[in-house]
């Protein structure tokens, strides 16, 4: 039976239209404070915080994801972007770098000389160092992506939406350019891949990391969080944003400390016993924390934790 052109065309018109994907999409965006969210879902956790002076990001997450990060960004403010801060050379911190801050503003004149229009980047010297490969060979990222503002000191200070800003360097942690952002009226801290809830932290000894930088480091940041009082019905104190995985708090931060710091005693402990690593891999030091924190392949395993702390510890003794 054919259906008359008439009725055709209205059904057409009372269709459901198909309905685009929202801005942002595959993204998630929790607010921590009224000026401070984080932006889940771009490769690395970003952090921002917005007021009248305008916004500034922590980590830019991966470049294919760019689009629906500045999406994402406009939905918290229409404000333009000032800086970028990149906690660590990891790809997936840095891959976004050229689209979100091209899209800011800068309120720094010198960073002007690279970038014609855009938002500052900065980061320690170490980050630029292993971007840029100075030493001549070829850069593992190219020149839009590197820092505009680098700094070589344990601390940089910066003031913005009236808020003070320390952006402190972690030496030799997961690499030897970690950096953790401290928001002090926000009582935010992101920390970068100095912590990732999802599996064992990843001790990059090839890019200068340590397990002792990596537990001084979190050892840093037990001392700066701030845990909540219930009694006195503040159910939240100092946030701490990871570089992956979920937000955390004080406590959870001292079970991450603690559970580090465990495996490596055991693995040291074995070491003065003469074992090798493949004696000590076969003993499982981690065996106790890897139902929560042992990923099933890349280097969030325990065996590669292990390897990790076995061969750091042991460049340490040299």
């Amino acid at each position: 039976m054919r259906i008359p052109l008439a009725l055709f065309l209205l059904s057409l018109a009372l269709a459901p239209a198909q309905q685009p994907a929202p801005p942002g999409a595959g993204l998630e965006v929790i607010a921590l404070r009224p000026d401070f969210h984080v932006i889940a879902g771009a490769g690395a956790n970003i952090s921002v915080q917005s007021g009248t002076d305008g916004l500034i990001l922590v980590d830019s997450g991966m470049a294919d994801r760019s689009e629906a990060v500045l999406a994402a960004v406009r939905g918290i403010s229409q404000r333009p972007i000032r800086f970028v801060i990149n906690t660590t050379a990891d790809a997936e911190h840095v891959n976004g770098n050229a689209k979100i801050a091209g899209a800011g503003e800068s309120l720094t004149p010198a960073s002007r000389s690279l970038l014609a229009t855009g938002a500052s980047i900065i980061a320690h010297e170490n980050v630029l160092t292993r971007m840029s490969a100075p030493t001549g060979k070829q850069p593992p990222f190219p020149l839009e992506l590197w820092p505009t503002e680098t700094f070589f000191r344990k601390q940089k200070n910066m003031y913005l939406n009236h808020e003070g800003i320390q952006i402190q360097w972690q030496p030799a942690a997961h690499t030897d350019g970690d950096t953790i952002v401290y928001f002090r009226r926000s009582d935010v801290i992101a920390v970068g891949d100095l912590i990732d809830t999802r599996h064992f932290p990843m001790i990059d000894t090839a890019r200068g990391g340590s397990i002792g930088g990596e537990i001084g480091a979190l050892n840093r940041l037990v001392e700066m969080a701030i845990p909540s009082t219930p009694l006195l019905g503040q159910e939240v104190g100092t946030y701490v944003v990871p570089g992956h995985g979920r937000v955390m708090d004080q406590p959870d931060v001292v079970e991450y400390r603690d559970m580090v710091t465990i495996v490596r005693d055991v693995i040291a402990d074995l070491m003065k016993k003469g074992q090798t690593l493949e004696q000590i891999q076969q003993s499982d030091p981690a065996k106790s924390y890897a139902t929560r924190y042992g990923a099933a392949s890349g280097n969030g395993t325990a065996r590669n934790f292990i390897e990790s702390i076995y061969v750091s510890l042991s460049k340490a003794r040299q």
